[in-house]
Protein backbone atom coordinates (compact mmCIF):
# COMPACT_ATOMS: atom_id res chain seq x y z
CA UNK A 1 0.00 0.00 0.00
CA UNK A 2 1.38 3.38 -1.02
CA UNK A 3 2.07 5.68 1.90
CA UNK A 4 0.47 9.13 1.66
CA UNK A 5 3.07 11.95 1.99
CA UNK A 6 2.80 14.24 4.99
CA UNK A 7 0.98 17.48 4.25
CA UNK A 8 3.25 20.51 4.09
CA UNK A 9 0.70 22.63 5.96
CA UNK A 10 0.63 20.29 8.96
CA UNK A 11 2.69 22.76 11.05
CA UNK A 12 1.18 25.95 9.64
CA UNK A 13 -0.16 28.61 11.96
CA UNK A 14 -2.94 31.13 11.41
CA UNK A 15 -6.69 31.16 10.86
CA UNK A 16 -7.97 27.54 10.66
CA UNK A 17 -10.73 28.47 8.19
CA UNK A 18 -8.23 30.15 5.87
CA UNK A 19 -5.91 27.15 6.10
CA UNK A 20 -8.79 24.83 5.21
CA UNK A 21 -9.80 26.97 2.23
CA UNK A 22 -6.23 26.89 0.96
CA UNK A 23 -6.03 23.12 1.42
CA UNK A 24 -9.24 22.64 -0.56
CA UNK A 25 -7.94 24.76 -3.44
CA UNK A 26 -4.65 22.85 -3.51
CA UNK A 27 -6.57 19.61 -3.80
CA UNK A 28 -8.68 21.08 -6.62
CA UNK A 29 -5.62 22.09 -8.61
CA UNK A 30 -3.70 18.87 -7.97
CA UNK A 31 -6.73 16.89 -9.09
CA UNK A 32 -7.06 18.96 -12.27
CA UNK A 33 -3.39 18.48 -13.17
CA UNK A 34 -3.59 14.76 -12.48
CA UNK A 35 -6.78 14.18 -14.46
CA UNK A 36 -5.43 16.16 -17.41
CA UNK A 37 -2.24 14.06 -17.29
CA UNK A 38 0.00 17.14 -17.33
CA UNK A 39 1.76 16.50 -14.01
CA UNK A 40 5.20 15.01 -14.45
CA UNK A 41 6.82 12.37 -12.23
CA UNK A 42 6.37 11.88 -9.33
CA UNK A 43 2.89 13.39 -9.60
CA UNK A 44 1.09 16.58 -8.71
CA UNK A 45 0.12 16.20 -5.08
CA UNK A 46 1.92 17.59 -2.05
CA UNK A 47 4.46 19.58 -4.07
CA UNK A 48 5.05 22.46 -6.45
CA UNK A 49 3.97 20.32 -9.35
CA UNK A 50 6.30 19.84 -12.28
CA UNK A 51 4.17 20.24 -15.37
CA UNK A 52 4.14 19.52 -19.07
CA UNK A 53 5.16 22.77 -20.77
CA UNK A 54 7.52 24.00 -18.03
CA UNK A 55 10.24 24.53 -20.65
CA UNK A 56 7.88 26.54 -22.88
CA UNK A 57 6.88 28.74 -19.95
CA UNK A 58 10.54 29.30 -19.07
CA UNK A 59 11.28 30.24 -22.67
CA UNK A 60 8.38 32.70 -22.74
CA UNK A 61 9.78 34.33 -19.60
CA UNK A 62 13.23 34.34 -21.18
CA UNK A 63 11.92 36.36 -24.11
CA UNK A 64 10.56 39.15 -21.88
CA UNK A 65 12.11 42.55 -21.19
CA UNK A 66 11.89 41.76 -17.47
CA UNK A 67 14.19 38.79 -17.96
CA UNK A 68 16.69 40.63 -20.14
CA UNK A 69 16.99 43.42 -17.56
CA UNK A 70 17.85 41.04 -14.69
CA UNK A 71 21.41 40.14 -13.76
CA UNK A 72 20.71 38.36 -10.45
CA UNK A 73 17.84 35.94 -9.88
CA UNK A 74 16.55 34.41 -6.66
CA UNK A 75 14.72 31.17 -7.41
CA UNK A 76 12.89 28.38 -5.66
CA UNK A 77 14.46 24.90 -5.88
CA UNK A 78 11.47 22.99 -7.31
CA UNK A 79 11.59 20.94 -10.52
CA UNK A 80 8.87 23.04 -12.15
CA UNK A 81 11.26 26.02 -12.24
CA UNK A 82 14.41 24.07 -13.14
CA UNK A 83 14.10 25.24 -16.79
CA UNK A 84 14.05 28.85 -15.55
CA UNK A 85 17.16 28.35 -13.45
CA UNK A 86 18.86 26.59 -16.36
CA UNK A 87 18.15 29.47 -18.73
CA UNK A 88 19.33 31.98 -16.18
CA UNK A 89 22.71 30.27 -15.97
CA UNK A 90 22.89 29.90 -19.76
CA UNK A 91 22.25 33.64 -20.05
CA UNK A 92 25.03 34.52 -17.60
CA UNK A 93 22.83 35.43 -14.65
CA UNK A 94 23.80 34.77 -11.05
CA UNK A 95 21.26 32.49 -9.36
CA UNK A 96 20.50 32.27 -5.66
CA UNK A 97 18.53 29.08 -5.07
CA UNK A 98 16.96 28.32 -1.72
CA UNK A 99 18.08 25.15 0.02
CA UNK A 100 14.97 22.92 0.17
CA UNK A 101 12.88 23.75 3.24
CA UNK A 102 15.56 26.28 4.30
CA UNK A 103 16.95 23.33 6.23
CA UNK A 104 20.57 24.51 6.56
CA UNK A 105 22.19 27.30 8.61
CA UNK A 106 23.34 28.74 5.26
CA UNK A 107 20.00 28.49 3.44
CA UNK A 108 20.90 29.49 -0.13
CA UNK A 109 22.95 28.05 -2.97
CA UNK A 110 24.99 30.59 -4.94
CA UNK A 111 25.29 29.53 -8.58
CA UNK A 112 27.85 31.58 -10.50
CA UNK A 113 27.50 30.92 -14.25
CA UNK A 114 31.24 31.44 -14.71
CA UNK A 115 32.12 28.69 -12.22
CA UNK A 116 29.95 25.63 -12.74
CA UNK A 117 31.14 22.05 -12.28
CA UNK A 118 28.40 20.79 -14.60
CA UNK A 119 26.39 22.07 -17.59
CA UNK A 120 23.66 24.59 -16.65
CA UNK A 121 20.79 22.11 -16.72
CA UNK A 122 22.48 19.77 -14.27
CA UNK A 123 23.95 22.56 -12.16
CA UNK A 124 20.47 24.09 -11.79
CA UNK A 125 19.08 20.94 -10.14
CA UNK A 126 19.23 20.37 -6.41
CA UNK A 127 21.70 17.51 -6.83
CA UNK A 128 23.81 19.51 -9.27
CA UNK A 129 23.88 22.56 -7.04
CA UNK A 130 25.69 20.57 -4.39
CA UNK A 131 28.60 20.31 -6.88
CA UNK A 132 28.44 23.66 -8.64
CA UNK A 133 27.25 26.02 -5.91
CA UNK A 134 28.42 27.10 -2.51
CA UNK A 135 26.13 27.53 0.46
CA UNK A 136 25.69 31.11 1.61
CA UNK A 137 23.95 32.94 4.42
CA UNK A 138 21.43 35.72 3.85
CA UNK A 139 24.06 38.28 4.83
CA UNK A 140 26.27 37.13 1.93
CA UNK A 141 23.65 37.73 -0.77
CA UNK A 142 23.55 40.74 -3.06
CA UNK A 143 20.28 42.50 -3.97
CA UNK A 144 18.33 40.57 -6.59
CA UNK A 145 16.70 41.88 -9.74
CA UNK A 146 14.11 39.14 -10.18
CA UNK A 147 12.44 36.68 -7.84
CA UNK A 148 11.18 33.40 -9.30
CA UNK A 149 8.71 31.51 -7.13
CA UNK A 150 6.82 28.27 -7.54
CA UNK A 151 3.05 27.95 -7.07
CA UNK A 152 0.41 25.32 -6.68
CA UNK A 153 -2.08 27.93 -7.89
CA UNK A 154 -1.93 31.61 -8.79
CA UNK A 155 -4.65 34.14 -9.52
CA UNK A 156 -4.81 36.81 -12.19
CA UNK A 157 -4.51 39.43 -9.43
CA UNK A 158 -1.16 37.98 -8.33
CA UNK A 159 -2.34 36.06 -5.26
CA UNK A 160 -0.37 32.82 -5.01
CA UNK A 161 -0.85 29.55 -3.22
CA UNK A 162 2.13 27.38 -2.35
CA UNK A 163 2.20 23.81 -1.14
CA UNK A 164 1.54 24.87 2.44
CA UNK A 165 4.98 24.91 4.05
CA UNK A 166 5.28 28.70 4.00
CA UNK A 167 8.90 28.59 2.81
CA UNK A 168 8.46 30.96 -0.14
CA UNK A 169 6.91 33.60 2.11
CA UNK A 170 9.64 33.12 4.71
CA UNK A 171 12.32 33.51 2.03
CA UNK A 172 10.60 36.67 0.85
CA UNK A 173 10.37 38.08 4.38
CA UNK A 174 14.02 37.30 5.13
CA UNK A 175 15.26 38.77 1.85
CA UNK A 176 13.11 41.88 2.23
CA UNK A 177 14.33 42.47 5.79
CA UNK A 178 17.92 42.11 4.57
CA UNK A 179 17.38 44.67 1.79
CA UNK A 180 17.79 42.10 -0.99
CA UNK A 181 14.27 42.62 -2.29
CA UNK A 182 12.97 46.14 -2.73
CA UNK A 183 9.63 47.64 -3.74
CA UNK A 184 10.64 47.53 -7.41
CA UNK A 185 11.93 43.94 -7.44
CA UNK A 186 9.67 41.89 -9.68
CA UNK A 187 8.30 38.51 -8.59
CA UNK A 188 7.36 36.00 -11.30
CA UNK A 189 6.07 32.45 -11.47
CA UNK A 190 5.84 29.85 -14.22
CA UNK A 191 2.78 27.57 -14.15
CA UNK A 192 0.45 25.48 -16.28
CA UNK A 193 -2.79 27.13 -17.41
CA UNK A 194 -4.73 24.75 -15.16
CA UNK A 195 -3.04 26.38 -12.16
CA UNK A 196 -4.33 29.88 -12.98
CA UNK A 197 -7.45 31.13 -11.22
CA UNK A 198 -9.56 34.30 -11.67
CA UNK A 199 -8.83 37.37 -9.56
CA UNK A 200 -10.18 37.06 -6.04
CA UNK A 201 -10.29 33.28 -6.13
CA UNK A 202 -7.24 32.54 -3.95
CA UNK A 203 -7.56 33.20 -0.19
CA UNK A 204 -4.57 35.08 1.23
CA UNK A 205 -3.14 35.89 4.64
CA UNK A 206 -1.25 39.14 5.41
CA UNK A 207 2.11 37.34 5.17
CA UNK A 208 1.42 35.94 1.69
CA UNK A 209 3.65 37.58 -0.94
CA UNK A 210 1.90 38.13 -4.31
CA UNK A 211 3.50 37.83 -7.74
CA UNK A 212 3.83 40.51 -10.42
CA UNK A 213 3.90 38.31 -13.51
CA UNK A 214 2.38 34.90 -14.21
CA UNK A 215 3.94 33.06 -17.14
CA UNK A 216 2.33 30.00 -18.72
CA UNK A 217 3.34 28.22 -21.93
CA UNK A 218 0.60 30.24 -23.67
CA UNK A 219 0.75 33.75 -22.20
CA UNK A 220 2.09 36.32 -19.75
CA UNK A 221 -0.33 37.79 -17.20
CA UNK A 222 0.74 41.15 -15.76
CA UNK A 223 -0.72 41.43 -12.25
CA UNK A 224 0.96 44.64 -11.15
CA UNK A 225 -2.08 46.90 -11.38
CA UNK A 226 -4.34 44.44 -9.56
CA UNK A 227 -2.15 42.70 -7.01
CA UNK A 228 -2.36 43.35 -3.30
CA UNK A 229 0.33 44.96 -1.20
CA UNK A 230 3.46 43.03 -0.39
CA UNK A 231 4.11 42.17 3.26
CA UNK A 232 6.55 44.72 4.56
CA UNK A 233 6.84 43.90 8.26
CA UNK A 234 9.29 41.02 8.11
CA UNK A 235 8.72 37.69 9.82
CA UNK A 236 5.37 37.40 11.60
CA UNK A 237 6.52 35.36 14.55
CA UNK A 238 3.05 35.07 16.05
CA UNK A 239 1.92 33.10 12.99
CA UNK A 240 4.74 30.54 13.20
CA UNK A 241 4.33 27.36 15.18
CA UNK A 242 7.03 25.98 17.46
CA UNK A 243 7.41 23.03 15.07
CA UNK A 244 8.08 25.35 12.13
CA UNK A 245 10.63 27.44 14.04
CA UNK A 246 12.36 24.32 15.32
CA UNK A 247 12.72 22.90 11.80
CA UNK A 248 14.52 25.92 10.31
CA UNK A 249 17.96 26.76 11.76
CA UNK A 250 17.85 30.39 10.59
CA UNK A 251 14.54 30.99 12.36
CA UNK A 252 15.92 29.53 15.56
CA UNK A 253 18.86 31.90 15.29
CA UNK A 254 16.78 35.00 14.53
CA UNK A 255 13.99 34.33 16.99
CA UNK A 256 13.56 37.35 19.30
Amino acid sequence: MRREPRRHDRDAGGDPELLQAKAALRDEVWTALTEAKVARFPGARHRISNFTGAEAAAQRLRESDVWRAADTVKANPDSAQLPVRQRALEDGKTVYMAVPKLAEPEPFFLLDPAHLADPPRKAASIAGATRSARRVAVAELDPVDLVVTGCVAVAEDGARLGKGGGFADLEFALATAAGLIGPDTLVVTTVHELQVRPAGRIPAAPHDAPVDLVVTPERVIDCRERRGARPADGIRWSELTEEKIGAIPLLRKLRP
